[in-house]
Parts: structure tokens; C-alpha cells; sequence
């Protein structure tokens, strides 16, 4: 008996199924769907009351408990018209191991993943990572994906098996951040004092922290240019706002002190030809 054989075995004729056993399975449908959504609540809010597990391990049980409900639901469903659910198994069983063995290795990867990254956690729900050149907040890990939201409001999925397999920058998951801020001074500018300028102007912002102290190096001789690097440390949740206010300030800063910014320069010698 191949394949075909066995799934017709699951199906029966239309006139077998009688107005009284369909409502019937349109009412054990509707139950069971209550059943299910009561039953995902109960267990989600146990999850958060009994245990100390993230956010985001709970959403992945909540989700992978949630399909295998439905499964369930759908079966007792066709077995109320008259399916042969012990057929239905068996058909559906052979029909499954040969799509896996045709297509769905990435499928089993990406589910692997899944499991890998909700247990390990080497990102958790609200921080900011960046995932091959993707940055966003994440939102949350499916069975299949992750779901990333980025600072424009575009909603971006990615596949577990690339969120594991890939370098994860994440941006939250540490207290203090270090912000930096490049500038370019004239060489004929007080070095000394352009310094002494900027790290005072990090020193009075609110959001700097006092330790590890703020400072400035040089980072280059360029061919138009001293280049500066403002390094300041702050609360992660901060880093943003001390980001851009340094790199407004320093440029009101440099002026009232008379620290000339540098622009790029190109000198062209014109040869006189006789």
C-alpha cells in the first residue's frame, strides 16, 4: 500500500456525513477552540506565576504549546465527521519524513535554533542587537524566527538558524555604554587646549559618568587635520541622548574658545607655462 492508498483510506464520501454530525463537529470545533484559548491562558499565566523563567522562554512554551492544541483540536474534529484518525496518523507520518527528507532540513535547523537561543538567551525580549547587519528591538523568538522591530517601525523576521549561527551585537544587555564622538581640529589650533574644552564639556553633561573618567585622544594626523576622539562612559539607557548632545556641543564649544574645525583641503599648484 503506498502513500495514495493510505490517505484514501481517510477520506469519506460527502453523503456519509450527515447534517446532525456536522453540526455536531462544527460545535466540538468551536469548544475546543474556546478549550485551547483557555487552556494556552491558564498555562501562561502559571508559567509567569510559578517560575522565574524570561519573557521570552515563556512566550516560545506559550507558542509551541498553542500548535500542538490546534493539531489536536483539528483531529478530534475529523474524527467527529468520520475520519479514520488512525489512517490520517499514519498518512500524515509518511507524507511528513518524506518532505524532511526533500526540504525541511532548514526547517528542523531553524526549530533547533529556536530551542538554542529561548534557553541560552543570548538575546531576550526588548534589547537592541543588531543580527547580520539587521538592528532593531527584539520583539520576540518563534518556533521558525525572530521578530525584530527597527527604530522606523519596520518589523523584520529573521531565521533561528541565522540568529545562532551569527554574531549577535547586543546593544542592551550591559549597563554602561561608552559614546564616542570625533571631531577634526586645525593643525595651527591649541591642541592643549581644545583637550581641556572637551573634556570639560563631557564632564558637565548629566548623563556622563564620573567613572571611568571622560576622555580625549588623538586618534590621527590626517593630511588637513588633528583628529580627536570624545570618549565618555553613561547609563546604557542614556547613550543616545549623551551621542548627539556631544556632538552638538563641541562644535558651539570649539567656537567660543577659538578651536578652528578643520574641513578636507586639497592644494593645486598651477605651473605658469611660457
Amino acid at each position: 500500500m503506498d502513500l495514495a492508498d493510505i490517505l484514501s483510506t481517510t477520506a469519506i464520501p460527502l453523503s456519509d456525513i450527515t447534517l446532525e454530525r456536522a453540526i455536531f463537529a462544527v460545535i466540538v470545533a468551536v469548544i475546543g477552540w474556546i478549550v485551547v484559548r483557555v487552556l494556552i491562558s491558564a498555562f501562561k499565566k502559571g508559567l509567569t506565576r510559578a517560575s522565574h523563567l524570561p519573557e521570552l522562554v515563556t512566550e516560545f512554551l506559550v507558542r509551541f504549546l498553542s500548535i500542538l492544541l490546534y493539531v489536536i483540536v483539528i483531529l478530534v474534529v475529523l474524527a467527529t465527521l468520520g475520519v479514520d484518525i488512525s489512517s490520517m496518523v499514519i498518512g500524515l507520518s509518511a507524507a511528513i519524513g518524506l518532505i524532511l527528507g526533500f526540504g525541511l532540513q532548514d526547517t528542523i535547523t531553524n526549530l533547533a535554533a529556536g530551542i538554542w537561543v529561548a534557553a541560552l538567551r543570548p538575546i531576550d525580549k526588548g534589547e537592541l542587537v543588531e543580527i547580520k547587519g539587521i538592528s532593531g528591538k527584539v520583539t520576540a523568538v518563534g518556533i521558525m524566527a525572530t521578530e525584530l522591530l527597527k527604530a522606523d517601525n519596520t518589523y523584520i523576521t529573521i531565521p533561528n538558524s541565522l540568529v545562532w549561527g551569527s554574531p549577535v551585537i547586543n546593544s542592551s544587555r550591559m549597563k554602561t555604554r561608552r559614546a564616542e564622538v570625533r571631531v577634526r581640529v586645525a593643525y595651527d589650533s591649541d591642541l592643549d587646549l581644545a583637550i581641556r574644552v572637551a573634556t570639560d564639556l563631557m564632564a558637565a553633561h548629566e548623563a556622563v559618568l564620573p567613572s571611568p573618567k571622560p576622555a580625549v585622544i588623538v586618534s590621527e594626523l590626517a593630511e588637513s587635520s588633528v583628529n580627536l576622539v570624545l570618549r565618555a562612559w553613561t547609563e546604557t539607557p542614556d547613550y543616545w541622548r549623551v551621542q548627539w548632545d556631544l556632538a552638538r556641543d563641541v562644535i558651539k564649544a570649539f567656537g567660543e574658545a577659538g578651536i578652528e574645525i578643520a574641513l578636507p583641503q586639497v592644494d593645486v599648484h598651477l605651473d605658469r607655462i611660457e
